[in-house]
């Protein structure tokens, strides 16, 4: 992917999903806004607002905003409602592609839930992340389902990277035969801890590297 792009540049392809006549802030602006305070440790609509007001009308003007204020908690919300979540996510994803430029060797899959919003009315998301150390950046998400689990929903995830040449890393929960033969013909490696709930397998590495001398350094 050639060329740069600005992060409001790429929110540019994400349909607005409000009427023409009642849309204040330009999509776009809300858009970067957003994500401009979700990286400043904002986790909540009321925090991202307020993270804008905060910031005064100057802020405001370079993240495109033509409104004398910034978008309150409420309209956050009537947007986030109906916005495209796989176009938002795909403007992001588009944007993170033209940063990765030095590239990445080894990535981690790894599980995380996010914060909720409004104590317990709204549980946080499960999410399974894809992180490449050398870049520094997530390169894919996806949600954990209730009815599976993180190693069936890593199946999904790794389809959606390339792996030739590419070292995967996790913790013992990924010890697992369909996801590493996976990650094999891909191209890739990986490296998996085994643990005490595995014993046949661990009996067996134990076995393999019963007679293994390691040289003095």
């Amino acid at each position: 992917m050639a060329g740069s792009i600005t992060l409001f540049e790429a929110f540019d392809e994400v349909p607005d999903p409000r009427e023409a006549s009642g849309r204040r802030h330009p999509l776009q602006a809300v858009l970067t806004l957003t994500c401009v305070a979700m990286l400043s440790g904002c986790r909540s609509l009321y925090a991202i607002a307020q993270f804008g007001r905060d910031r005064g009308r100057e802020f405001a003007r370079e993240l495109g905003f033509t409104y004398k204020q910034t978008p309150c908690c409420t309209t956050l919300h009537n947007l986030f409602t109906r916005l495209d979540r796989e176009q938002f996510e795909a403007a992001i994803r588009r944007w993170l592609g033209v940063q990765r430029a030095q590239g990445w060797q080894t990535l981690s899959v790894d599980g995380k839930t996010l914060r909720g919003t409004q104590g317990h009315e709204l549980a946080g998301v499960h999410l399974l992340a894809a992180y490449a150390h050398e870049a520094k950046q997530v390169l894919e998400q996806i949600p954990v389902d209730g009815k599976t689990n993180e190693h069936k929903t890593a199946l999904k995830l790794l389809n959606l990277i390339p792996l030739k040449g590419k070292v995967v890393l996790g913790d013992a929960l990924f010890c697992q035969r369909d996801l590493s033969m996976k990650i094999s013909k891909k191209g890739g490696d990986w490296i998996w801890p085994v643990k005490d709930n595995q014993p046949e397998l661990k009996a067996a590495l134990e076995l393999a590297f019963a007679d293994v001398k390691l040289s003095p350094s």
